[in-house]
């Protein structure tokens, strides 16, 4: 099989030469051969593994996105994905890169908040001066 990973605004991964893969939906796991039938799955975030007769098995931590498979053809489009070939290192990078993009998410959420307040009050102000 060629598994091919996407991410938003790059193509994080080409493997040709795939023997197997290893998914996580939210229904738990599956395995998939070079001649399984064609599918579509959404994926959980979680971890996408895969074996080449190169490489061996390899990891891969994804967030959630859609895993389509058509003949020989494996994609995989999600928004976040790490790879590695260790699973404790795998996950102590997963951990560090997830918190850093969590204290990302709370200013987020912090500068949204001030402006809907902000644009509530102008908002209120405007409805008192109209008659």
């Amino acid at each position: 099989m060629r598994l091919e990973v996407l991410l938003p605004f790059r193509v994080f991964l080409r493997k040709p030469e795939v023997s197997r893969i290893v998914a996580e939906t939210a229904e738990g796991s599956f395995g998939m051969l070079p001649h399984r039938l064609d599918c579509v799955a959404a994926l959980a975030p979680g971890i996408l593994a895969f074996e080449t007769p190169a490489d061996g098995e390899v990891f891969i931590a994804v967030d959630q996105g859609v895993l389509v498979k058509t003949g020989l053809e494996v994609r995989v489009s999600v928004r976040q994905a790490m790879a590695g070939t260790d699973l404790a290192r795998l996950r102590r990078t997963v951990e560090r890169e997830f918190l850093a993009l969590d204290e990302q998410a709370r200013s987020l959420r912090t500068v949204m908040d001030k402006l809907e307040t902000g644009f509530l009050s102008r908002l209120a102000r405007l409805r008192q001066t109209l008659p």
